[in-house]
């Protein structure tokens, strides 16, 4: 009897782990490929952040963090699109812990190394309505037009496979950030 109920218990358990948050028709299409959830960009050429949930930049403005759709002419030079950006999950508000971000991804100021979702040639970045496969993808899977994989639970990481890895390539790989690739 204890052999069955310690079955059906790591069962349970194993079920509640495969449900991964999926957002990547809402993330900007100047995101980085191989995240299916993302809650915040650190950018670290501007030190600045962006919130994908609301959509928002999050930057520096005197002492106090501005929130806004667009960020401000002083980073008209930024290019969004090919300047390296760092995801961040599960962590409230990175932005107030900014002196850690900042010291800890130096390393990618300047860098040109990801490529963003509206240059992905896989077809599940399609679903994303900035990429230029979208219409075609809309057409091809009626009734999931919608953003319908905003917060829906899909079960699967990037490979395909069952598991748990909050939405990001290489699971947990110790450094706070539930397994963010860099």
């Amino acid at each position: 009897m204890f052999f069955f109920i310690a079955i059906i218990g790591f069962t349970v358990a194993a079920n509640a782990q495969v449900k991964v948050n999926v957002n990547i028709g809402t993330q900007p299409a100047w995101g980085p490929t191989g995240y299916d959830h993302v809650d915040y960009y650190y950018m670290p050429d501007i030190e600045s952040y962006y919130y994908v949930p609301g959509q928002v930049y999050i930057y520096k403005n005197g002492n106090s963090w501005q929130r806004s759709k667009q960020l401000p002419a002083r980073y008209n030079n930024y290019d969004v699109y090919n300047n390296h950006k760092v995801v961040i999950n599960g962590v409230n508000k990175p932005y107030l812990q900014n002196t850690k971000y900042r010291q800890e991804y130096a390393g990618y100021k300047g860098k040109h190394d990801q490529t963003p979702i509206r240059d992905s040639k896989e077809e599940k970045y399609f679903e994303n309505r900035n990429h230029p496969q979208h219409a075609q993808w809309t057409k091809e899977h009626p009734g999931n037009n919608n953003n319908k994989n905003n917060g829906n639970n899909k079960g699967y990481n990037k490979g395909g496979k069952k598991g748990n890895n909050n939405g990001n390539k290489g699971g947990d790989k110790g450094n706070g950030h539930n397994g963010n690739k860099h």
